[in-house]
């Protein structure tokens, strides 16, 4: 007679388990469904100048969102999702997108420019906020396997002191200094990361 009782016990704690774990996992997948319309099934972007999401890391998708929300980093299609979105919401987005596996850098078939290009990030300290794999940390923005297009549009935004947010005042000064030529080369070499 226990037996059953604790069989049934066990089955219906194991049910109250499931039952709140995965009504948040398919809450946040379902809201991340918007976002994939633009960055990508599984966070990864086939869109030109729109980032992948996937393996950035928690705090700096936060803050993207905090940024967006409060109207400081602007853009005509995140705008309106932004306004949208609670506190909540950020956390698990930050989350949700973190814990995806990242994009992986394409094949390289411009070797030179990557050269030219590590060359640039190491003249221009990236790594010292980035990581030495270009993975990024905590407020900070993975680089390694970015979108190439995109990469270039940030650093331009940068340099036009047309992007605010974490970090502009660092990234405005890096990206002011940089040429034309030294950008293309550092986008390329970052994005082909593995």
């Amino acid at each position: 007679m226990r037996r059953p009782i604790v069989s049934h016990a066990i089955s219906a704690l194991a049910l109250v388990a499931l039952a709140c774990v995965p009504a948040h996992a398919v809450d946040i997948r379902e809201k991340a469904a918007v976002c994939a319309g633009c960055h990508g099934d599984n966070g990864i972007s086939q869109t030109e100048n729109i980032p992948s999401l996937a393996g950035q890391p928690d705090q700096f998708i936060q803050w993207q969102l905090v940024f967006f929300r409060a109207g400081s980093r602007k853009n005509e299609q995140m705008q309106p999702v932004a306004e949208e979105v609670t506190n909540e919401d950020i956390r698990s987005f930050g989350a949700y997108f973190s814990q995806m596996t990242p994009p992986k850098g394409a094949e390289d078939k411009d070797p030179d420019l990557s050269k030219k290009g590590a060359q640039v990030a190491v003249g221009r300290r990236c790594a010292s906020c980035h990581t030495d794999s270009y993975a990024g940390t905590k407020a900070v923005a993975r680089l390694a396997g970015q979108r190439e297009e995109y990469l270039v549009k940030a650093l331009h935004d940068y340099k036009a002191g047309q992007r605010v947010g974490g970090g502009v005042a660092a990234m405005a000064d890096v990206a002011y200094h940089m040429s034309d030529e030294e950008i293309t080369a550092v986008a390329h070499y970052l994005a082909h990361l593995k």
